[in-house]
């Protein structure tokens, strides 16, 4: 905690009156906050210099279309078409992110370009990692609440194929020396014995229609994706993974709880009553958690927690709060691309500008 007040002086006293010097202007609110951002993510030390290009035609430098691709997530922009408009018509943002005239701003299409080359990459994983390795990884974790949050998409959905008919069991005793055969295992089951990069290969990540209840009761629909998240104490994003909408909660808690544990050391799971199955509760023992899960009415009677569990369940609203300033604040309410690998990539950009935002909160209160 105190690197990061030592880094939000050193951006007060020096960097924010150095700009607006450079500029005769004062910084509005928003800049400030995308400077900030911007000097925490580092994005641009991420991104391969053209300059290390020896063969072929140069390309633009793609460092200062990541920064500007932070910006779009931190201003909550719908479209790169805004985005560009912006960073032609205001100096102070587009020398922010990195392009000194405004003919060096690049045209839309390669902005597209650059955004596909970056899904590609996996840039927006591995920038999250670092920051999750930088900030939170020397620091023991109390809870880690696991969520997830429909992504609605203008796209498609895939059609499933048909589930082919279960044959029909043969009625009377089995014929003597019959040996049954072997039960098939669960998604869960199975990825208790698989690692987390293992399980993440062989979930669904088509676009197809999800289906939720919301707190009030009522079933809503929407086409597109999931983004399961782990949170940590003060909605801080530590792991995500981009599922099918159509899949169940409870199928990505295991691979998400792994990749968590092999990021940061945490003591508490807390989860809803979609995560109670004896595989998910046997995982986070195995990692050495403390599993607080909701109990599902399906099974019968509901346990109630006991009152230290209860106060400890209370601070899964975390998740509840950093999925909302998610779609709200930064971008992932407006996914305008398609594929599963660029939805990933829309969504990282704007965890990563809230991982940010959520690191000096406390700083700025």
């Amino acid at each position: 905690m105190h690197i990061l007040a030592d880094a939000l002086r050193s951006l007060q006293v020096q960097l924010f009156p150095h700009i607006e010097d450079c500029f005769g202007e004062p910084l509005t609110s928003k800049l400030k906050q995308l400077v900030t951002t911007l000097e925490v993510v580092r994005i641009e030390q991420h991104v391969s210099s053209p300059f290390m290009r020896w063969k072929g035609r140069p390309v633009s430098d793609r460092r200062p279309l990541a920064r500007a691709f932070v910006a779009k997530a931190v201003y909550n922009l719908p479209t790169t078409l805004m985005l560009r408009e912006m960073l032609l018509l205001q100096p102070m943002l587009r020398r922010i992110c990195g392009f000194d005239r405004r003919c060096d701003v690049p045209s839309e299409a390669t902005f597209s370009r650059a955004f596909a080359e970056f899904a590609l990459s996996d840039l927006g994983d591995r920038v999250h990692r670092a920051l999750v390795g930088v900030h939170v990884a020397d620091q023991i974790v109390m809870h880690v609440s696991c969520d997830s949050t429909e992504i609605a998409a203008r796209e498609k959905p895939n059609k499933k194929e048909p589930i082919p008919p279960k044959p029909k069991r043969k009625r009377g005793r089995p014929a003597k020396g019959h040996v049954p055969e072997p039960k098939e295992l669960t998604r869960l089951e199975k990825q208790e014995l698989q690692s987390a990069a293992e399980a993440i290969e062989a979930l669904p990540k088509l676009c197809d229609v999800g289906v939720k209840r919301d707190t009030k009761g009522y079933k809503h629909s929407w086409v597109g994706w999931k983004a399961h998240i782990n949170w940590a104490d003060g909605s801080v994003p530590l792991s995500v993974i981009t599922s099918s909408a159509s899949l169940h909660d409870s199928q990505v808690a295991i691979p998400l709880a792994k990749r968590t544990a092999e990021q940061v050391t945490s003591l508490y799971d807390l989860m809803d009553s979609a995560y109670d199955a004896d595989p998910i509760h046997r995982v986070s023992r195995q990692l050495g958690h403390i599993p607080i899960i909701d109990a599902n009415r399906r099974k019968g009677a509901a346990e109630q927690f006991d009152p230290a569990k209860a106060v400890r369940y209370n601070e899964r609203s975390t998740a509840e709060r950093g999925n909302s300033r998610l779609k709200d604040d930064f971008g992932c309410r407006h996914l305008r691309v398609r594929g599963h690998s660029k939805a990933h990539l829309h969504i990282m950009f704007g965890v990563i500008a809230l991982f940010a935002d959520q690191l000096f909160k406390p700083l700025l209160r």
